[in-house]
């Protein structure tokens, strides 16, 4: 499992000790949060690899990494610019195979159906960042279809969240 955007680490621990099947390949492009994912690591040895400096917006991010068979990638494409979620399908859709998936987890704008908490975290981020914002799930799903994507499962989460699993199709 490889992450982008792990963030300081600490639930992928609960995921790990659950499933003892699982590696994970922890990534973000903040020391920081590389430090604590790091530190977090030492409670599944073996499991959690070194966490990777890594930006999903450079066109070569996907070279170098060891069999990677699913991508999860939780709370970055809001609180980052447009081009980093065209990163991000541009080289999953280079690193993985048929059938394998990519988990999108976050809030998202739908329609007539956006929960007001997310528009106003919407507003919050572009207020801060105007390359930042809640994004439109039709939009997300478009660009992955375009990079060989195809929405299996909307998962509803907690605080108006959505998890989107895609499969990876053979083309």
């Amino acid at each position: 499992m490889f992450e982008i955007g792990f963030g300081i680490g600490e639930y992928v621990v609960v995921a790990c000790q659950a499933r003892e099947d699982i590696t994970w390949h922890p990534s973000d492009p903040d020391a920081q949060s590389r430090a604590s994912q790091d530190a977090w690591s030492t409670e599944c040895p073996g499991q959690i690899q070194a966490a990777r400096a890594l930006d999903v917006s450079l066109a070569d991010w996907p070279a170098g990494l060891p069999g990677i068979d699913a991508i999860v990638c939780c709370n970055v494409i809001h609180i980052s610019p447009w081009h980093v979620a065209e990163g991000l399908a541009r080289g999953a859709e280079n690193l993985l195979s048929p059938g394998s998936p990519l988990v999108l987890y976050g809030p998202f704008l739908e329609g007539d159906k956006t929960a007001p908490s997310n528009l106003e975290f919407d507003a919050s981020l572009k207020s801060r960042n105007p390359e930042w914002g809640v994004r439109a799930r039709d939009d997300v799903e478009t660009l992955l279809a375009r990079h060989g994507f195809d929405l299996e499962r909307t998962i509803g989460m907690p605080a108006n969240n959505l998890m989107l699993v895609f499969r990876k199709t053979a083309r």
